[in-house]
């Protein structure tokens, strides 16, 4: 459900706003929920997924995407860290002979 936002009337013209969560098909909120003071609401724009967006970031840092730009990606394990993405170092072998170092 789309969050509304609305302006208490106020003769000066500013009013408090506050925002509802509503159904597209609900008609407008007339009065305050909490006040009875009439509101009115205010034009939003739309909140639409694109380059900035949570499922855009998510694409960009996916496995595969990493891996086709070049890059290694790690997970921590149990173990120390597994390789997921990408074609760096194995780190299970880099530690492995490094154990041996001062």
């Amino acid at each position: 459900m789309p969050t509304y936002v609305y302006q208490v009337i106020q003769p000066d013209g500013e009013g408090e706003c506050f925002e509802i969560v509503q159904r597209m098909t609900d008609p407008p909120l007339t009065r305050h929920p909490q006040t009875g003071a009439p509101v009115q609401r205010v034009p939003q724009a739309p909140m639409i997924g694109g380059d900035h967006s949570t499922a855009a970031d998510k694409r960009k840092m996916s496995d595969s995407n990493l891996d086709r730009l070049g890059f290694t990606k790690y997970v921590k394990s149990g173990n120390g860290y597994d390789k997921v993405a990408g074609k760096g170092p194995d780190l299970k072998n880099i530690s492995k002979n490094m154990q041996g170092l001062p």
